[in-house]
């Protein structure tokens, strides 16, 4: 049934269809968000438990996807922080006071997450009432790294300039920073648990701009701290890094119950390092949605096959769904995936 095959493939039980939903499944592609949006700053969608509701409600009405995930923002936990976040138009977050030095670190506070982010929390039990059981809630947050990378940064980055100089010029610095932005990342996860998400899924959108030794010694004992602590909640944890193919084993030392791939990799090649002891999510290229119907068809195939039927597999994108996809050729991906992988 549609409201087990999600959490029954992320603890590698037999289902009776591959279960599929879409990073970034709720956004500006469908017009009934844009309806809101027009309505509404984004910030003020996620601080606002009802609109947040609506919006991820949305793709599950519209698209017959096996998971609901949390409207939201991986920014969000960084106003209880003490760092000053906003959303500047086509611009995306920028913040104000980015944490360069000893004392800026100094400065980040710890808060409770039900005192730092309450309007998640209460969104949270709202779509768990509003879903009633017909599909899971999915909860999410950055990861260490990715956080990180914004804090230091002061938004969006293509280089990680000043990320990487206090990596290698200031590692006590970079220590300190992490071990707090941790601390707030498991408070935050385990918050939203407790609220209601039935899984939860660690994005670390740009940890791909590492090499894996980088990776090894710099972000790997943060994000094991996060999906370790997360180990006795349970409910299954998703971990996906973004561009990390060169890394997979890393990423799969670091936790996690399933492991997210992006496109960059075959499936069944990534699913032979992982191990088979991990469930695995993904991986078709979001730009195949812009492709006629039977490529898109065709390229599902291609992945179930790969997949072999066996217990353990979660469709999804390779990362986000891109504003501008036809709704149309989401339905066709949905459909396809729940068509072909009929047990």
């Amino acid at each position: 049934m549609q409201r087990e095959r999600f959490l029954k493939a992320c603890r590698r039980e037999d289902v009776d269809c591959t279960p599929v939903w879409l990073m970034r499944q709720a956004g500006r592609y469908m017009e009934e968000y844009m309806e809101i949006r027009r309505k509404y700053d984004f910030l003020t969608m996620c601080k606002t438990p009802e609109l947040a509701a609506e919006v991820t409600l949305q793709p599950v009405n519209r698209l017959g996807v096996d998971a609901a995930i949390l409207f939201a923002d991986i920014l969000l936990p960084l106003e209880g922080m003490g760092i000053d976040l906003a959303f500047a138009k086509n611009e995306g977050p920028v913040i104000a006071n980015p944490v360069r030095t000893v004392k800026d670190v100094e400065n980040i506070r710890i808060l409770e997450a039900e005192e730092a982010t309450p309007y998640v929390m209460e969104a949270i039990r709202l779509i768990r009432r509003e879903l009633d059981g017909r599909v899971p809630l999915i909860g999410f947050s950055g990861a260490p790294f990715t956080i990180a990378s914004y804090i230091i940064e002061g938004g969006g980055s293509r280089e990680y300039k000043n990320c990487k100089t206090m990596m290698w010029q200031a590692p006590g610095t970079w220590d300190a920073l992490m071990e707090k932005i941790s601390e707030v990342l498991l408070k935050y996860l385990k918050a939203q648990v407790k609220a209601g998400a039935q899984a939860v899924q660690m994005f670390d959108s740009w940890v791909g701009a590492l090499s894996p030794d980088d990776y090894e010694r710099y972000v790997l004992p943060y994000s094991k701290y996060v999906l370790e602590g997360l180990r006795g909640e349970g409910v299954p944890v998703i971990h996906f890094a973004n561009n990390a193919s060169s890394m997979l084993e890393l990423v799969t030392e670091a936790g996690g119950d399933v492991i997210g791939i992006d496109w960059r990799i075959n499936l069944d090649d990534a699913w032979k390092r992982i191990g088979d002891t991990k469930a695995i999510q993904g991986n078709l290229d979001p730009f195949t949605l812009f492709a006629p119907p039977d490529v898109i068809r065709e390229k599902v195939r291609k992945i179930l096959e790969m997949a072999g039927n066996r217990p353990g597999h979660i469709f999804n994108l390779g990362h986000g769904i891109n504003k501008e996809t036809p709704v149309e050729n989401v339905i066709t991906l949905v459909e396809a995936v729940h068509e072909y992988s009929r047990r």
